[in-house]
């Protein structure tokens, strides 16, 4: 084989492997070019949570500044999209007072939400003489004496989006519930036990995806 020869089959070679590149790189770009579009024109729309009770079993400070707590709470979560169901990733739950945490992570478990199906949890979430900052202790003691203790519960995850047989990567999920817990007044809650009382909140939480 002369060297005339080598020279157009290694050319052929080189031909061949960018005709290769490219389809792959015009393959990639068109599947890029079709899931923009999908998501565009479905454009979903982040889940919608209810904070709708909370059952509070314990609530009591120790000195010095120690918070013990234990509350079941009931989350509602809707998937508002008609064409896109959601998978929750990796969800836990916890209580904060004046932006310190005050429970430990609770675990939700992962699940599938289809289109415009409602989600209902209710998890505990409890702590155990968790230390309260000294100035968050004083406007906790204060709040005990008003009656009405402000809460938030935090939801913390990953979401994955299902469009057909395309599932997205993850998304960050946070969200906010406010509860305000009214100590003072027994009568705005439920007796459910000695001790125990449900509060009927009811609340809209903010959502972040």
């Amino acid at each position: 084989m002369s060297a005339k020869d080598c020279g157009q089959h290694g050319d052929r070679r080189r031909r061949l492997f960018r005709r290769i590149i490219a389809g792959i790189l015009i393959f990639l770009l068109i599947a890029l070019i079709t899931i923009l579009l999908v998501w565009a024109i479905l454009r979903p729309t982040k889940p919608k949570f209810i904070l709708q009770d909370a059952t509070v079993y314990a609530f009591n400070v120790s000195s010095p500044n120690f918070l013990t707590s234990n509350f079941q709470v009931t989350l509602s979560s809707r998937n508002p999209n008609d064409k896109i169901g959601i998978y929750y990733d990796k969800i836990t739950i916890y209580a904060t007072y004046r932006n310190q945490q005050i429970t430990f992570r609770t675990s939700i478990p992962p699940t599938y939400q289809g289109h415009k199906e409602i989600n209902v949890w209710s998890p505990f979430v409890y702590g155990t003489a968790v230390p309260v900052a000294p100035y968050n202790a004083i406007s906790l003691s204060q709040d005990q004496t008003n009656g009405i203790v402000p809460l938030m519960f935090k939801i913390d995850g990953r979401v994955r989006w299902k469009v057909g047989a395309v599932i997205t990567g993850k998304y960050h999920l946070y969200v906010k519930c406010p509860a305000l817990i009214n100590f003072g007044n027994k009568q705005s809650g439920i007796a459910v036990a000695e001790n125990v009382v449900k509060y009927q909140l009811v609340q809209s939480c903010s959502v972040s995806v």
